[in-house]
Formats: structure tokens, C-alpha cells, sequence
């Protein structure tokens, strides 16, 4: 096991006199603060997207296809780069990487914000991806090496959760606010001072942490992984939309193989982009597809709730997020309340308890209505909390055994996969249900009588597409029109509810079979001495110490008193 001088004493990586993993302190904490900003930023960016896409609709006039796209390919390139980009932030350094993808993703904001088509608006999101697919899982993995002590790191990941939730909270007044006052695009221009609050603040309070033997990078499992997750995702938008038609199919086929292929080759690599093995841990597998089920429901009700309220009960963009806000600071409160029962309840029983939450949450929605709007407002606030509060109880804990099943050098490659979940739920979330939505609203929207048929066509394309038409009709048509259009999306909606309601019973039901008898890794499990030796290197330039145990690059304990374990520098 390594040591490192820490004041007076030696402190290894149980702490002083090997009593304990070395406490975190005032600097570490600090730091969490300032990796918080960027998960909260793409939190508000995702939901605040939501609320602008009806303003969005009316002003770039995107088909329904080019909407599914602004919206939804952001989550796609991120979930296809998230791995690469974990993998390449323990080598380069996990700090640098967030700063420059910080910087990226400064750059792409203001591109989007002054697109003036949906196409550039889409390769603006899709530069959002790649730019926003270095931040999670540096924040995610940077944490990790700072919290070496399970209930600190439990306690600091129940906060980094919470930026989640309050950055969805903050997004739908902001959003509603600058969508009241200003152009659409403005929702993605106050990325732009957080970004540059990120890139003062992270050299000053973030040590740089990386893998001191990473191996060199496999640039064929790049190439793979994308492969396999770009032609997989099309396919399925396509197959929810178009049917089974040979082009979807072709590609989720092609999808699937080099998926295959993927994981095959990591298996024979002596540094994998991913390390499979951590799969082989039943927790570890299903905390990742649990997060991948919170985050499929929370991101897909929030695409269809948002435009409900506006578009068929009438409510401007700021009294809808007043709607949601509750269910959204629920998800904050239940995380932290996550870190208490975690200590006296199984990790099974917690997530099993939360997903059905989630479920009874989606099966209060099917009761909404497209004609008695107080009734659709309560019950919407009434559901999406229940989904929120559900997720936000889960999330803590799978994030906690996620990480606490991975070794500190591998830290960026396990939140690389944990983030990869996150993304892949909210873009299959838009893409699957979106797209059945979608497809449900064109098919019950048929011709109104003394409505044109190209004003049917057009507002068969989306709802926001349906108001636009409806308002250029005289007479009563446009009223019959866009009644017509808001009962076809209500009952879309049910529909989704519903099926979303069978997918997340679905898996609760997986995680209570399967993590029966594992209590709870989050609160339990404790790196080795083995995993905690070699978890960094030093930044350039600097003189290097022994391995820490933080991870950090620095002793531990630096700056901690004399014989105590805490580390305070």
C-alpha cells in the first residue's frame, strides 16, 4: 500500500494509522460545489429545450422528423462519445478535459442560439454533444477521487444528483421567463456565464486527477462504439414512425453487430475502452440500466407534459414550469433523504420502492384530459412528482454503488458508463415514446371538415404545427381544427403514459429480483488497498508524490492535522 507524508504523520489510503479512508475536506467540498455547475447546466438545457419547442415549431417551421432530431440528437452523439470521452479524460486528465470540453460547449450554445434553420439548429446540438459528453463523467469521476469515504462519497453524489433535479427545477421558470421577454434562442445564451464561471473557478478549487498507466487510447473501439450507437438509435426512431420498413431495420441490425463486435474486442484488449468486467458485478449492471430507466421516463414525460400545458390547455411557458416545479424540487429533497434510508433498508428494496413510484406516476397521467384544464393542471403536478420523486430516490444510490464498484484509476470509465445510461435513457426516452406519440397524434389527426387539406397536412406535422395552421384559418375551422389536434395528443399521450407505466414496473421488478441478498454497496462497499494504489498522476510539471489515495495527485491528507484523517487542502 502507498504512503505520503501528511503533516507530521503518514496517512496511506486508510487514512492516518490505516484507521480509515481519509475524510474529505473544506477544499474538496468547495470543489463539488463548482463540479455541480455543469450537471446543473445540462440539466436546464434539456429542460428548458422542452419549453421553447412550440415557440421553436412556430419559428423555424421543422417537420416533425427535423423536431425529433433538434431534440433528441444532442443525447444521441453524447451517449455514443461518453465512453471515449471517460476513457480519454483518465488519460489526458479529467480536469483538463472538463475544462476544454467547457469551453466547446460555451461556443456550440451561441451557434444554436442564432441558427436560422433546423438544420443548423441540428448540428449545433449535435456540437453540443460532443462537447457535453466531457463533462459528466469528468465531474462524475473527479468526485469519486476526491470522496474516497463511502458515506462522504454517498452524501456528495446524493448532491451532484440534486443538480440534476434543481437545474430542471430552475430550467422551466428561466425558460418560461426568457421566452416571455425574449427570442427562443435564449434559452441556450445563459449557457454561455455559467460556462465561463466553470473555466475561472475549476483551476482554482478542482486538482487534476487521471490514470498514471492508461494504456493508449484504441482508436477502432471509438469508431465501434459510435457505430454501434448511432445506426441503433436511428433504427428505432424510424421503426416507431415508419414501421417496419427495411432501412430501420437494416440499421438497427448494423446497430446491434458492431455492438457485438465492440464488446468482443474489449474482451481481447489489454487497456478496453470499457472495462466489461465490471459487468460481470450484478449490482453494478443493475444500477446502470436503472439509471437508464429514470432517466427514459423523466426525460420523455417531460417532452410531452411541456407541450400539453402550453399547447392544449393554453398555459404560457412560465405558468407550465410553475406546474412541474414541485415534482422537480421533490427529486432534490428525495435525494438526500436517499442517503438516510440507504443505511437501514437494501439496495433492492430502495430502487424497486422508488420505480414503482415512478410507474404509479405515469398511470395518474392517463387520467388527464384535453377539455377540463384545472383537472389536467392538478394531475400533472400530481404525476410528475411521483415520477420525479421516484427517480430522485433511485439515482442516488445506483450512482453510489456504480462507483463504488469501480477502482479510483477507472474512475472515468465507470462514470463514463453510468453517464452513458443517463443519456441513452433521455435520447431512447424522446426517440421510442416521443416517436410512438408522434406517430399516434398523425394517425388520429384526420381531415376536419371545412378545413384544407394542406393546413390538415401541416398540422398533422406536430402540434405546434397544428396551432400555427389552425391560427391562419377563418371562421370556426381553425377552433375545430386545433380541438381536433389537442384530443389526438391527449390520447397519444395516454397511450405513452400507459406503455411507460408496463417498461418501468417492468423494471423494478428486474432490480428486486436480481438484487436480492447484496444489501446496499453504496453505504457498504470501500475501495482496496489495491484499488486505491496508483489511482493518479501528477500534473505536468509537478514533482511526484506516491500514489494518493483520493486520486487527486497530491497526498493525502494534505493540510489535515497532525494525526486525523481529514484532508483539508
Amino acid at each position: 500500500m502507498s504512503t505520503a507524508k501528511a503533516g507530521h504523520g503518514t496517512t496511506d489510503a486508510r487514512g492516518a494509522q490505516g484507521a480509515g479512508p481519509a475524510l474529505a475536506g473544506p477544499r474538496e467540498w468547495a470543489a463539488l460545489a463548482v463540479l455541480v455547475l455543469p450537471v446543473v447546466l445540462i440539466s436546464v438545457d434539456m429542460t428548458v429545450l422542452g419549453f421553447a419547442v412550440p415557440e421553436l415549431s412556430e419559428e423555424l417551421r421543422p417537420t416533425s422528423g427535423q423536431l425529433l432530431w433538434i431534440i433528441d440528437i444532442y443525447g444521441f452523439v453524447l451517449a455514443g462519445l461518453l465512453v471515449t470521452m471517460g476513457s480519454l479524460g483518465d488519460r489526458v486528465g479529467r480536469r483538463r478535459l472538463l475544462m476544454a470540453g467547457s469551453a466547446a460547449f460555451g461556443a456550440a450554445s451561441l451557434l444554436a442560439a442564432l441558427a436560422p434553420t433546423p438544420e443548423v439548429l441540428i448540428v449545433a446540438r449535435a456540437m453540443l454533444g460532443v462537447a457535453g459528453a466531457s463533462l459528466m463523467p469528468s465531474t462524475l469521476s473527479l468526485l469519486r477521487n476526491m470522496f474516497l469515504d463511502a458515506r462522504q462519497r454517498l452524501l456528495a453524489i446524493a448532491i451532484w444528483a440534486s443538480g440534476f433535479s434543481a437545474g430542471a427545477a430552475l430550467g422551466p421558470i428561466l425558460g418560461g421567463w426568457l421566452l416571455e421577454h425574449f427570442f427562443w434562442g435564449s434559452v441556450f445564451l445563459i449557457n454561455l456565464p455559467v460556462m465561463a464561471l466553470i473555466l475561472v473557478l475549476v483551476p482554482l478549487l478542482v486538482r487534476e486527477s487521471r490514470d498514471p498507466s492508461p494504456g493508449r487510447l484504441d482508436v477502432p473501439s471509438v469508431a465501434l462504439s459510435l457505430g454501434a450507437m448511432l445506426p441503433s438509435v436511428y433504427g428505432v426512431k424510424k421503426l416507431a414512425t415508419e414501421g417496419p420498413t427495411l432501412v430501420p431495420l437494416a440499421a438497427l441490425v448494423l446497430g446491434l453487430v458492431l455492438g457485438y463486435v465492440f464488446v468482443r474486442r474489449q474482451t481481447t484488449l489489454a487497456d478496453p475502452l470499457i472495462d466489461v468486467d465490471l459487468f460481470r458485478s450484478r449490482v453494478f449492471s443493475v444500477a446502470v440500466a436503472t439509471n437508464l430507466m429514470i432517466v427514459f421516463s423523466l426525460v420523455s414525460s417531460l417532452f410531452f407534459l411541456t407541450q400539453y400545458l402550453q399547447l392544449v390547455l393554453g398555459m404560457s411557458p412560465m405558468h407550465a414550469g410553475y406546474v412541474l416545479v414541485p415534482g422537480l424540487v421533490l427529486s432534490v429533497l428525495t435525494s438526500f433523504v436517499a442517503v438516510r434510508v440507504a443505511r437501514r433498508l437494501s439496495l433492492a428494496a430502495v430502487i424497486a420502492s422508488a420505480l414503482v413510484v415512478t410507474a404509479s406516476g405515469f398511470a395518474v397521467l392517463v387520467l388527464t384530459s384535453a377539455d377540463d384544464a384545472t383537472t389536467g393542471v392538478v394531475l400533472v403536478a400530481l404525476g410528475f412528482a411521483l415520477i420525479a420523486a421516484g427517480a430522485g430516490f433511485a439515482e442516488t444510490l445506483t450512482n453510489g454503488a456504480i462507483m463504488s464498484a469501480a477502482p479510483p484509476r477507472r474512475a472515468g470509465a465507470a462514470s463514463a458508463i453510468s453517464e452513458t445510461a443517463y443519456e441513452l435513457g433521455g435520447a431512447l426516452g424522446v426517440a421510442v415514446l416521443g416517436s410512438v406519440l408522434t406517430a399516434y397524434y398523425r394517425a388520429n389527426l384526420t381531415g376536419v371538415e371545412g378545413v384544407p387539406a394542406g393546413a390538415t397536412d401541416t398540422a398533422r406535422e406536430t402540434l405546434g404545427g397544428a396551432a400555427d395552421a389552425a391560427a391562419g384559418l377563418s371562421g370556426s375551422a381553425g377552433a375545430e381544427l386545433m380541438t381536433a389536434a389537442q384530443n389526438a395528443f391527449t390520447s397519444g399521450m395516454h397511450l405513452t403514459s400507459g406503455i411507460a407505466v408496463v417498461i418501468v414496473l417492468a423494471a423494478a421488478v428486474q432490480a428486486w429480483l436480481l438484487l436480492r441478498g447484496h444489501g446496499n454497496p453504496a453505504v457498504a462497499s470501500e475501495p482496496t488497498a489495491s484499488q486505491a494504489e496508483g489511482s493518479t498522476a501528477a500534473e505536468p510539471g509537478a514533482a511526484v508524490p506516491a500514489p494518493a489515495a483520493d486520486g487527486t495527485g497530491e497526498p493525502a491528507g494534505e493540510g489535515a492535522a497532525p494525526t486525523g484523517p481529514t484532508r483539508n487542502g
